[in-house]
């Protein structure tokens, strides 16, 4: 299942792309906020990449996971993913992290957006969740522009570099008033 936005191909990972999905994953700045760490070699991206990659073939699918390049260029620029519930609950969890030289040029929201439509109209979800470490602003500044409420705060939910932090939980759901 793949996605298109006015600048960005959003395509499901395959294993040829481990070594792309494995540099953004080992990219410092990148893993500032995130709770899997540092990839010690492409055997654990490979391993990450695997319950995503063979999730794919499900007729119930619980899990997508996306690369993202640029439409004109081709050139990926960041990793962007749904977690289901798959069930009566109907709740999805999107993430996205980008490279850092394509920061502050729009494209989080961008995902963002994209992966909200995604989960309402292509899997008939009733909430879209997600969520980001309180020192986390651009990615807070992103769940704010895409109409997101902030619900509340999740102490001590995210295992960041041997420590646990503070996370503020966001959603939208299918009748929230939203613009795109």
């Amino acid at each position: 299942m793949n996605i298109q936005t006015d600048r960005l191909l959003i395509n499901e990972i395959s294993w040829d792309d481990a070594e792309h999905i494995h540099a953004i994953h080992s990219i410092p700045e990148v893993d500032e906020f995130n709770t899997l760490g540092l990839p010690k070699d492409l055997e654990e991206t490979k391993s990450i990449m695997k319950s995503a990659i063979e999730n794919q073939s499900n007729k119930t699918r619980k899990e997508y996971a996306w690369i993202v390049r640029l439409k004109g260029s081709r050139n990926i620029i960041g990793l962007c993913g749904m977690f289901l519930t798959a069930d009566k609950f109907k709740i999805g969890e999107i993430y996205y992290k980008l490279i850092p030289e394509y920061w502050s040029h729009g494209f989080a929201t961008e995902i963002a957006k994209a992966l909200v439509n995604f989960g309402f109209n292509q899997c008939n979800l009733h909430r879209i969740e997600a969520g980001a470490a309180v020192e986390n602003i651009k990615s807070l500044r992103v769940l704010d522009k895409i109409g997101m409420t902030k619900e509340g705060i999740r102490r001590k939910i995210l295992p960041i570099r041997g420590e646990w932090k503070d996370g503020y939980q966001y959603a939208i759901l299918e009748n929230d008033k939203r613009d795109y």
